[in-house]
């Protein structure tokens, strides 16, 4: 599977108490090579896991690789933050956006489909996310 990881489910993956932590698991048994990610999506991992080894071990093991150098990138992903204001959008949300970009083909495996399916790539491209069911 080919995909960007966003925060939440890097979280659930490596947290069984997360409602999620059973779907998570499931995606991560499908994956075949890194999940493309950020280093804005893993520091917010490590945090939320209290576990910088953990988030280490994500990356060492091949479940994800850091995609994104920000510096390189720096325009659009200002472009995106004016854009997406009025929702406030966190580093990570942007840089997602971005690696979306950059890698079309790829979805996003997200547990946040409140932002998800509001924001777009380029103009009006729907991002094609991986998200837990519904309730």
């Amino acid at each position: 599977m080919k995909a960007i990881a966003d925060t939440g489910f890097l979280v659930a993956f490596g947290n069984r108490n997360d409602y999620h932590h059973e779907w998570a698991v499931g995606i991560a048994e499908r994956v075949t090579e890194p999940l493309l990610t950020c280093e804005a999506c893993l520091a917010e991992t490590a945090f939320h896991l209290g576990s910088s080894a953990l988030v280490l071990a994500f990356l060492r093991d091949g479940l994800a690789r850091s995609a994104l150098v920000l510096t390189e990138h720096v325009s659009r992903l200002a472009e995106l933050a004016a854009r997406y204001a009025d929702r406030k959008p966190d580093l990570a949300d942007l840089c997602l956006i971005r690696l979306s970009e950059l890698h079309p083909k790829y979805p996003v495996i997200t547990t946040d489909l409140a932002d998800f399916r509001i924001y777009r790539r380029g103009r009006r491209e729907v991002i094609p996310l991986i998200h837990p069911p519904e309730r």
